[in-house]
């Protein structure tokens, strides 16, 4: 059983999907497994593995559902008596860890530069949702890497996604209304990043803009923008480059002391008209 677990752990692992893996790492007494027992609890809450079955095993799951959310592993204790629940003796502790809680990146918008910053995120170990009310550009086709699609308004789309503090927000779209609804909306979750392609006129229009609506500077100081670290980037891909490198910067750590003030491309039009150029 352990071997078709570690392969499953490896699979999963390939696949960037989250587990959670539990441990039986001590036990006395009569206890329905021994030290070294596993347990691999899925995304979806399939398992493969046992600790113990019954209430052991369905704590064991509970706890295993929180660890995945938290992304924090945790140990717990079981008195195996009559007085707690149990009816076999002796005591258990199980090590609980979560495995593979990818980051999320909420692109928003499917243009050249979203369609890119899609492809290049995934394969860096973010889950990719790509969103875009355009049917000719939020498609399978003009989309392959994403691992979901949202063709839907951008309100319409923040209802219905799960953001948070392992989640990043990247919005390009074609125009200005829509980039900063999609900054609004963005800054009422608990996204840990928030990013928004263009220039440094549009960044001054976008933070009167929440001024005059009541967001704080608290609230203004999270949003990124003109997103993208400094490396002279032209083509769409090159800009995906920065904003990814970015975004790896948050995920690892290892953020510059350049803040929002940071470059990674050529200068935008007012308009963010290179944002705007549909995808072929």
């Amino acid at each position: 059983m352990d071997l078709k677990l570690f392969e499953e752990m490896a699979l999963l692992s390939r696949a960037g999907t989250p587990f959670v893996l539990a441990t039986v790492i001590d036990h006395s007494g009569s206890s329905p497994r021994k030290a070294g027992a596993k347990m691999l609890m899925r995304s979806d809450g399939t398992i493969l593995g046992s600790v113990g079955g019954g209430r052991v095993e369905a704590e064991t799951l509970q706890a295993a559902m929180a660890a995945l959310v938290e992304g924090t592993p945790r140990t717990l204790t079981f008195v195996l008596t009559e007085e707690h629940g149990f009816v076999c003796g002796g005591t258990m502790r199980v090590y609980v860890e979560p495995h593979g809680r990818a980051p999320q990146l909420v692109m928003i918008g499917a243009g050249h530069i979203g369609k890119a910053t899609a492809a290049l995120a995934k394969v860096c170990g973010f889950r990719v949702t790509v969103v875009d009310e355009r049917m000719e550009h939020a498609n399978r086709e003009a989309i392959a890497s994403a691992d979901d699609l949202l063709c839907c308004p951008i309100t319409e789309a923040f209802t219905r996604l799960t953001l948070n503090d392992n989640s990043y927000v990247v919005v390009a779209t074609p125009g200005h209304l829509h980039d900063f609804e999609a900054v609004r909306e963005a800054l009422r979750s608990p996204a840990c990043f928030i990013g928004l392609v263009g220039s440094r006129r549009k960044r001054q229009a976008l933070l009167q803009t929440l001024t005059e609506e009541g967001f704080t500077a608290e609230d203004q100081t999270r949003v990124v923008t003109p997103i993208g670290v400094e490396i002279g980037a032209e083509t769409p891909e090159e800009i995906a480059v920065s904003i990814v490198s970015q975004l790896i910067q948050k995920r690892r750590g290892h953020e510059t002391d350049r803040g929002s003030n940071s470059l990674g491309r050529r200068g935008f039009t007012a308009h963010g008209e290179l944002q705007a150029t549909p995808s072929p």
